[in-house]
C-alpha cells in the first residue's frame, strides 16, 4: 500500500512474476501503535462494527514448522463455523502440481506490504463451531480440525515425523475484524487489531484484489489513504511471526 523500501529491478521483476500466477493480491499495511487512534479516526471506523475472532497456531517449541516455511493454524469466529488452513510460503505458483491448483480450497495468493512481499499457497478447511473451542479444553485433537487433504498436504511439506498431533497450540489471540467501504474510496478495506497477551496490539490494514490490477489499486490505495493523513511509511510488523515468537518465548 506504500512506496516504502524501493524493490530491486530483479526482486520487482520476481514480484511481477508470482503475480502473473497467483489467485489473488492481498495489499497490506501496518500501522505504528502510537498512531492507531489516529488512523482509526480518519478513516471513520467503529469498533462496534467489529467481529471478534480468536486465532491459535500450531507448532513446535523451536517453531520447526515455521523454519520448514509451514503455517498451521485453526479461528473461532463470532456467530459463524470454525476454520482452518495449512498454509506454505514461499511458493512459486508455476512449481505447483496442476491438480492442487484446481482445488477449490487450495488459494495461492501473494501479501504485498511496504518494501517485501511473499507468495503462499494455502489449503483451507471448513469446521463446525465450537471445534477449536474443543481443542482448546482438552476434548479434541488437533489433527481433527484438518480435512484429509490437509493433513496430506501437511505431510508432505512438514518435518519428517512430526505428526499434527506432536505440535503445541499457541494462543489463543484474540482479533477484532471490520470490513467496509470508507467514503471517497471505491474498495473494501478490511482492518484488523490484534491484540497480544502482553497488551501490545498490532493494526493492520489490507485490501484484496484480482492479479492484473494489483499495481493500480496499490496507488489507488496508497493515495486515499495518503489523502486521510494515514502514516504509510511506519515500520511494518508482521501478525504471525509477532505470534509465534510470543508463545514460544517464555514470556
Amino acid at each position: 500500500m506504500s512506496e516504502g523500501t524501493q524493490l530491486s529491478g530483479a526482486q520487482l521483476s520476481e514480484l511481477i512474476a508470482l503475480i502473473g500466477g497467483a489467485d489473488s493480491v492481498e495489499l497490506k499495511l501496518t500501522i505504528p501503535d502510537a498512531d492507531r487512534f489516529a488512523t482509526l479516526q480518519a478513516l471513520d471506523v467503529d469498533p462496534l462494527d467489529a467481529e471478534i475472532r480468536q486465532v491459535v497456531f500450531f507448532d513446535t517449541p523451536d517453531l520447526a514448522l515455521n523454519s520448514a516455511g509451514l503455517v498451521v493454524r485453526s479461528r473461532r469466529v463470532q456467530n459463524a463455523g470454525d476454520d482452518s488452513t495449512v498454509k506454505l510460503r514461499p511458493v512459486v505458483p508455476d512449481d505447483l502440481p496442476e491438480e492442487l491448483r484446481r482445488t477449490s480450497d487450495f488459494v495461492v495468493e501473494v501479501d504485498a506490504m511496504p518494501g517485501g512481499f511473499v507468495c503462499s499457497g494455502s489449503y483451507k478447511g471448513r469446521l463446525k463451531q465450537g471445534e477449536l473451542k474443543a481443542l482448546m479444553q482438552g476434548q479434541n485433537t488437533i489433527r481433527k480440525l484438518f480435512s484429509k487433504q490437509q493433513r496430506a498436504f501437511y505431510k508432505q511439506h512438514a518435518p519428517e515425523g512430526l505428526d499434527l498431533d506432536d505440535l503445541t497450540a499457541l494462543g489463543p489471540i484474540t482479533v477484532l475484524k471490520l470490513k467496509f467501504a470508507p467514503k471517497g474510496f471505491k474498495r473494501r478495506i478490511v482492518t484488523e487489531m490484534w491484540f497480544y497477551p502482553d497488551g501490545s496490539r498490532i493494526l493492520e490494514l489490507s485490501t484484496k484484489c484480482a492479479p492484473a490490477d494489483a499495481f493500480q489499486v496499490a496507488a489507488e490505495t496508497r493515495a486515499f489513504l495518503a489523502d486521510r493523513g494515514v502514516d504509510t511509511a511506519g515500520e511494518q510488523q508482521t501478525k504471525t511471526r509477532t505470534a509465534l515468537e510470543f508463545f514460544t518465548s517464555g514470556q
